[in-house]
């Protein structure tokens, strides 16, 4: 059995449901994780989504900004959300898979939406970035992102973080930006290794190859530019490490009609 899961930041929902049905029709994942939804939970467009196939939802939504929901064809055991930093931005829900979707054993979905910290890197000057580093601490010390050594589990999302000098365009001129800085890194990668996740998408495409899933509204032609990070992961807890057999970035959704600035990345998990 495969299960295909996909996690796209689609910078409001209700915007640009038109070109999600079209990647739904197109790729067919199981379970989809969107991030930015920027709608509360009683405006979610959940009749088309239940036209599209998927019947079981998982809101986490406010007016305007954030927001998460996970969507699926296979039906839910339970459904979880936590708050960080002590606000309640959502920002986080996690689903479990299990009998219901026919899986003996189950299989939990974590779906983040990591604040993006805003353009200053120094926390002191920028409470933005201050969030976005006390946020990532909280993901590191959190004992429920820390799956056993047999749990399953993915952490997928908008992480906000290219971790890896080939998750952007150029190191050397990104080293002092927003969602590149040391410091940024280094708490991303403290937070994966607490929990023992496997980044996946760079064990089935290791470095020095480059990785992008985001490309800038600034960029006058994004795609001569192609000046992307890195900003959307797919982790797995060591359970599922040699479960998944391919990662797509389906890039070609950035240049659609009135885009997001992110693309679907999609998991195919052999279970």
């Amino acid at each position: 059995m495969q299960l295909k899961i996909t996690t796209w930041n689609i910078n409001s929902v209700r915007l640009r449901i038109d070109l999600v049905a079209k990647f739904i029709k197109s790729s067919r994942p199981d379970v989809l994780c969107l991030q930015e939804t920027k709608c509360p939970d009683d405006k979610f467009p959940l009749k088309r989504f239940q036209r599209l196939g998927y019947q079981h939802v998982a809101l986490n939504g406010q007016k305007g900004y954030h927001g998460v929901v996970v969507l699926s064809r296979l039906p839910f055991e339970r459904f979880d959300i936590q708050s960080f930093c002590g606000k309640t931005d959502c920002r986080h829900i996690s689903a479990v898979l299990g009998e219901r979707a026919g899986l003996r054993d189950p299989i939990t979905v974590h779906n983040f939406y990591v604040p993006a910290g805003g353009d200053i890197p120094d926390p002191k000057a920028n409470p933005k970035f201050a969030h976005k580093l006390a946020f990532l601490d909280e993901m590191r010390e959190r004992a429920g992102l820390r799956p056993g050594a047999a749990s399953r589990a993915v952490l997928v999302g908008d992480l906000n973080v290219a971790p890896l000098e080939h998750d952007v365009w150029s190191h050397k001129q990104m080293i002092r930006v927003v969602s590149h800085t040391p410091v940024e890194c280094e708490k991303l990668a403290l937070a994966r290794n607490a929990g023992n996740w496997i980044d996946s998408m760079r064990v089935l495409t290791p470095e020095p190859e480059k990785l992008y899933t985001w490309w800038s509204y600034r960029a006058a032609d994004w795609k001569a530019a192609d000046r992307g990070r890195r900003l959307d992961h797919i982790w797995t807890s060591p359970a599922l490490a040699d479960r998944v057999s391919k990662i797509k970035i389906a890039k070609d959704y950035r240049g659609a009609a009135r885009p997001s600035d992110h693309v679907p990345v999609t998991a195919t998990i052999e279970i």
